[in-house]
């Protein structure tokens, strides 16, 4: 009898502003820690002026120095086909989050070990499409996952809240409010079946939207001010948006918050900035329509789900925006109950997927739970449709499995033709709301062919939508009369055109990872040549250490002291003095070298040498 091999699954949410990594440990959901115990990864990548790629917190704080070395925010383009350029170099969205995802893999690596393959649950927001799904799959194979599972968030959600509900009988509402998605769902639970019932949303709504009216308010002043709009300057508007977040966090937990920039731009040598006050009233004044709108999803999805208010026992509140006092004020209004927030919003998402991923590899099989999921889209084929009462025109759209439909789902609706002699049929497939197929999302196409040829009408075309757990769509459609038969998956592949754009994906990171490699090396080189010419390198070698603390510190707590002096050495490497700044980049080499190797013996020797230099040039030393 032969064994299967064991395969590690993890559940990660891939978020607009953070991701996070979860797994199941004793039958419990756990989200796995990072560096220094940080719990999120920034969605940020950035590739260093040295040629190193760099993903989360370093990232994010390398956004406002230098805005284009640097990507954030890649999930608002997921599906798109348009290429992002970051330091020169274009990626498609999907590639770029691949390399986020490749960060979170090597935390999974440390755990299970960097050999043999690696599952995940990947979740994405309900109101995602087709081929945004698609991009998300694609990303974490890319990262060197194996992605089977592709889940709504608010379905995760409601799954990490669940697993301790199995016994209750109840509907709740899940609030989804992330960084740059909004999804509401009701779930209703009963004797350990969770089922979804209706979902929506809105793919374009977060807290970066809050983010940018509060930029465009702030970007307001200054023109008032000054005349000069911020934002035509990429390293101002950047600067903008940090602030802006910073403020929008802040103001969840004080009335007021004080922005201050003394220097944002410089017009005619002279230094630009900002100093306001900023209250919470008048910030919500500028997000309150977009929170508005949310509350008219929530409608819909009470319409969808054939329940009112009153009906909904338990909310949820899950994304880092639900955080937001004035989120929590409308919800109560209108529910006239408060949310539950015993489950922290962000990381209810991940914790979920780890349960879905639980389920499915069986570690969780003993908890009872069952989950079912709905269409986030209505499904269906092009038909000829009745157009303003006189005639009938192609391009209408026939929905075949109607939005909010349970999955999995098996549905057929009988056709027949249209013309005299007709003898094949393109069956079309869209997704969408629209009546018209032009309004709606193309999926695929194929032609059944070997129709008896007959009058208009005579013939049925029996056309069979598959829908399953994976959003795996298998369209069939069927001659009746003759048993003739063709088929098509649309969702099963990577990329439903050919494996050839994924390998141009694989190609494409590897010349990604591989130019930057050079250019770090190139950097290492030049830098050194001229540390030489000018004989710096053996003076700084030279240093004497033996008066600096010899405290023995462990490797980590080594690497985590050499990142920190490494951002002091960075800050001065922007020196205008050529012998301070090549002095700068060489501890930063250094320090570079020793976290690299990760002995603590070379660490301690480059924070030494790092800590007494670094000491030197801040105080003006040469």
């Amino acid at each position: 009898m032969s064994k299967t091999k064991f395969r590690p699954i993890v559940g990660i949410d891939l978020g607009t502003t953070n991701s996070s990594v979860a797994r199941i440990i004793n039958g419990e959901a756990k989200i796995i820690e990072l560096k220094n115990g940080s719990k999120l990864l920034p969605s940020v990548v950035h590739v260093s002026k040295e040629g190193e790629i760099i993903v989360g917190e370093d990232a994010r704080a390398a956004l406002v120095a230098m805005p284009e070395r640097t990507v954030a925010e890649v999930k608002r383009k997921m599906g798109e086909s348009e290429p992002l350029t970051i330091a020169g170099k274009e990626l498609l969205p999907e590639e770029v989050v691949s390399i986020i995802l490749k960060e979170l893999k090597k935390y999974v690596d440390e755990i299970y070990g960097s050999e043999g393959e690696k599952e995940a649950v990947i979740t994405v927001p309900a109101y995602f499409t087709d081929e945004q799904r698609q991009a998300t799959k694609k990303a974490g194979e890319l990262a060197g996952f194996v992605v089977e599972r592709i889940i709504n968030e608010p379905t995760a959600a409601a799954m990490a809240y669940g697993l301790n509900k199995l016994d209750e009988e109840q509907h709740f509402l899940v609030y989804d409010l992330g960084g740059g998605t909004f999804d509401v769902s009701i779930v209703e639970m009963n004797s350990g079946i969770l089922e979804v019932k209706a979902s929506t949303g809105n793919k374009q709504l977060g807290g970066s939207d809050f983010d940018w009216r509060l930029v465009d308010y702030l970007a307001e002043k200054i023109i008032e001010e000054t005349g000069i709009d911020p934002r035509n300057n990429l390293q101002a508007c950047a600067r903008l948006k940090d602030e802006a977040e910073k403020a929008k966090i802040e103001l969840s937990k004080q009335e007021e918050v004080d922005i201050s920039i003394p220097v944002l731009l410089v017009k005619d040598n002279q230094p630009i900035g900002l100093e306001l006050q900023l209250s919470r009233d008048k910030f919500v004044e500028l997000i309150d329509d977009l929170l508005l709108d949310t509350l008219q999803s929530v409608r819909n999805v009470l319409e969808d789900a054939e329940l009112k208010p009153e009906d909904i026992d338990q909310i949820l509140l899950v994304g880092g925006s639900t955080r937001i006092p004035r989120v929590v004020e409308l919800i109560e209004e209108f529910f006239k109950q408060e949310p539950r927030c015993e489950i922290n919003p962000e990381e209810a998402v991940a914790l979920g997927a780890a349960v879905q991923a639980g389920l499915k590899s069986g570690s969780l099989t003993d908890s009872g739970l069952i989950v079912t999921d709905v269409a986030p889209y209505s499904m269906g084929i092009e038909v000829l449709k009745g157009w303003q009462g006189l005639t009938y025109r192609p391009g209408g759209f026939q929905p075949i499995i109607k939005r909010n439909t349970t999955i999995p789902v098996t549905k057929t609706e009988v056709f027949r033709t249209t013309y005299d002699g007709q003898e094949a049929a393109a069956i079309k497939i869209y997704q969408g709301e629209g009546e018209w197929v032009e309004e709606n999302h193309y999926l695929g196409e194929f032609l059944l062919e070997g129709i008896p040829a007959n009058r208009a009408g005579a013939e049925e075309i029996a056309v069979t939508f598959n829908y399953n757990l994976n959003g795996i769509l298998e369209v069939r459609a069927e001659c009746v009369s003759t048993g003739e038969e063709m088929s098509i998956t649309v969702q099963d592949a990577l990329d439903r055109n050919s494996e050839a754009a994924y390998q141009e994906s694989v190609d494409r990171l590897e010349e990604f990872f591989k130019k930057a490699a050079e250019e770090k090396k190139l950097k290492e080189e030049t830098v050194l040549a001229e540390l030489e010419d000018m004989a710096l390198a053996e003076e700084l070698d030279s240093v004497d250490l033996d008066d600096l603390d010899e405290e023995i510190e462990s490797v980590e707590e080594l690497i985590e002291e050499a990142e920190l002096l490494k951002k002091r050495a960075e800050e001065l490497a922007e020196n205008e003095n050529k012998k301070l700044r090549l002095k700068a980049e060489y501890i930063i080499l250094k320090l570079d070298e020793a976290i690299e190797s990760g002995e603590q013996e070379k660490l301690q020797k480059a924070i030494d040498l790092a800590f007494e230099e670094i000491i030197t040039l801040e105080t003006g030393g040469d």
